[in-house]
C-alpha cells in the first residue's frame, strides 16, 4: 500500500496535510487568478457566466418585463392573480472541488500519482476560493466510497476538505488489485449532478476512464446550471510510448515486455490518446465549459508560482 510521508515530505505516491496546506501558505496575491490563466494556457474554454447561486426573497404580483419562468403557479391559482417569485443573489458562490479517486488515478511513469497532482491542484482551488471569499466543499469518490462535503465559508471549511483527501481510504488500497468499480462513472456523476446546488462552479478532475455518451449527458444536466470545468489527468505513457526499444514491466505479480519499434503501432496508439482527448475538448467546446489538462509530470504548484501560469 502507499507509505504515508511525514509532514512536509514530498512523496510521488502519497499526500501530506503539511504539503496542502503550505500550498496555501504560498499564494500570494497576485496569483490568485493564475489558476485559471494557466487553464487558459493549457486549452481552456471559458465557460458562459451563470452567476452566482440564487436564494428565493418573496412573492409579489407580476409586472411586464418579469421572466415568465419564475412565475409562482401556485399563488397565481390561490389568488387568481398572476404572482412571480423574486430571488435575491448570494453573496458567496458555492465552490464544489470533485476529485476522482479510483484506482486508475494512482499510476504514473513519470513525475507523481495521477491521484497526487489531481490533489495538488484541488488544494490549490480550495485556497483560491478562501481568497475569493466563496464557499468551498467537496465530493470525493472512488470504488469503495462517495463523500459530499456541502460547501462553506471560512478557513474551516477549506481544512477539513484537505484532511479528508489526506485521509481518504483510496491511498491505502492493498496494492495489484484490479480496477473493478462497483459503478460506472456516469452513475457516480449522476449523484454529483444531484447534490450541487445550482450557480455553483464545479472543478472535476478526473482521467475521466469510462467516458462515455452517458457520462456526456450527466455533465450536459449538470452544466445547464452549473459553471463546469473539467481537469483532464493523465501520464506520459498514456499520450505516448516511450522511445523506440524493448521494456520490461511488472504489476508485482506479472512480468511483460513491450517492444516499441513499430512506426504503426505508436502513430495508433498515439492516434488513440489524441481521440480520446477530442473528445473532451469536443464536449466542452459544445457546452461552453472550461477545459483543462494536468499531465502527471508537470508540478501545477511549481508552475504556478515559476510564472509558467501567466499568458
Amino acid at each position: 500500500m502507499a507509505t504515508r510521508v511525514s509532514p512536509g515530505a514530498s512523496s510521488p505516491v502519497a499526500v501530506s496535510l503539511a504539503e496542502l496546506i503550505a500550498i496555501g501558505d504560498r499564494l500570494p496575491p497576485s496569483r490568485l487568478e493564475a489558476g485559471r490563466r494557466l487553464a487558459a494556457k493549457q486549452g481552456g474554454y471559458l465557460s458562459r457566466f451563470r452567476g452566482r447561486g440564487m436564494e428565493f426573497a418573496e412573492v409579489r404580483a407580476y409586472l411586464p418585463g418579469d421572466d415568465a419562468r419564475n412565475i409562482d403557479w401556485r399563488v397565481t391559482a390561490r389568488r387568481g392573480k398572476v404572482h412571480t417569485k423574486l430571488f435575491h443573489e448570494e453573496r458567496e458562490r458555492p465552490v464544489l472541488v470533485a476529485l476522482d479517486y479510483r484506482r486508475p488515478m494512482f499510476f504514473a511513469t513519470r513525475g507523481r500519482f495521477k491521484a497526487v497532482r489531481a490533489t495538488q491542484l484541488a488544494a490549490l482551488f480550495a485556497w483560491q476560493a478562501l481568497a475569493h471569499g466563496d464557499r468551498i466543499g467537496g465530493f470525493l469518490f472512488s470504488e469503495e466510497r462517495n463523500l459530499e462535503l456541502r460547501p462553506q465559508l471560512g478557513k474551516k471549511a477549506v481544512l477539513q476538505l484537505l484532511r479528508q483527501m489526506v485521509a481518504d481510504p483510496a491511498w491505502e488500497r492493498p496494492r495489484h488489485q484490479p480496477f473493478e468499480p462497483k459503478q460506472r462513472l456516469a452513475v457516480t456523476l449522476q449523484r454529483l449532478r444531484r447534490v450541487a446546488r445550482p450557480g455553483s462552479l464545479i472543478r472535476l478532475l478526473s482521467d475521466f476512464s469510462q467516458w462515455d455518451e452517458r457520462v456526456e449527458l450527466q455533465l450536459a444536466q449538470l452544466n445547464r446550471h452549473c459553471e463546469l470545468e473539467l481537469v483532464h489527468c493523465f501520464d506520459p505513457l498514456e499520450a505516448d510510448l516511450p522511445p523506440a526499444g524493448s521494456y520490461r514491466l511488472s504489476d508485482g505479480l506479472r512480468d511483460l515486455s513491450i517492444v516499441t519499434t513499430d512506426r504503426a503501432a505508436r502513430r495508433a496508439y498515439q492516434q488513440h490518446f489524441a481521440q480520446r482527448r477530442q473528445l473532451l475538448e469536443d464536449f466542452c467546446r459544445r457546452q461552453h465549459a472550461r477545459f483543462m489538462v494536468l499531465p502527471s509530470d508537470l508540478d501545477p504548484i511549481e508552475n504556478l508560482f515559476s510564472g509558467g501560469a501567466g499568458g
